[in-house]
């Protein structure tokens, strides 16, 4: 698995494999990205601050995206618990999507493990990871746990008015 930073040329794409997943969620009963969000307006900002990136397969196809946001994240000011650490030197995996014509071969594994190495390799500045799912995305949450992340707390409200978000967090040294 490889990433490849994200361009505008790849926009309809990148809503193509974001829209694939809300379609996948909502097949598994998941109320998550069943509303505006993620949002163009919110993708082309990912491509434009340079968070937006593509996951390419051994044999070079697209298989999804995923967005790697610089601190401050404004989303998490609300939430209830406590961070492993108190710090701004951190990154927050967003917008995680695997398209369904990819599913089962375990790249969304593959795509996690491949950000946490980008992320420890390049990005020295990086205290902690830090990533949230709906509270019904099962599969997601299992990922997260199975990646090495801790559980630090909840969100509700803020991706979507009456949506409860479970926060992890990964330190790095």
């Amino acid at each position: 698995m490889k990433l490849r930073q994200a361009t505008k040329a790849d926009f309809d794409q990148i809503m193509n494999i974001l829209k694939d997943g809300a379609d996948q969620l909502a097949e598994h009963g998941v109320d998550q990205w069943q509303g505006d969000y993620p949002s163009p307006d919110q993708v082309n900002e990912d491509i434009e601050k340079g968070w937006a990136y593509l996951a390419i397969s051994q044999d070079r196809q697209t298989v999804g995206a995923i967005s790697i946001v610089d601190a401050p994240d404004h989303s998490y000011d609300k939430m209830k618990g406590k961070w492993l650490k108190d710090t701004n030197r951190y990154v927050v995996i967003h917008r995680v999507a695997i398209h369904s014509k990819h599913a089962g071969n375990g790249y969304a594994t593959k795509l996690l493990t491949e950000v946490i190495n980008y992320i420890c390799d390049n990005r020295k500045d990086i205290d902690s990871i830090r990533i949230d799912t709906h509270e019904d995305n099962k599969a997601m949450q299992h990922l997260i746990d199975k990646m090495g992340f801790k559980r630090v707390g909840s969100l509700h409200g803020v991706y979507c008015l009456n949506e409860t978000s479970y926060v992890y967090e990964m330190l790095l040294h």
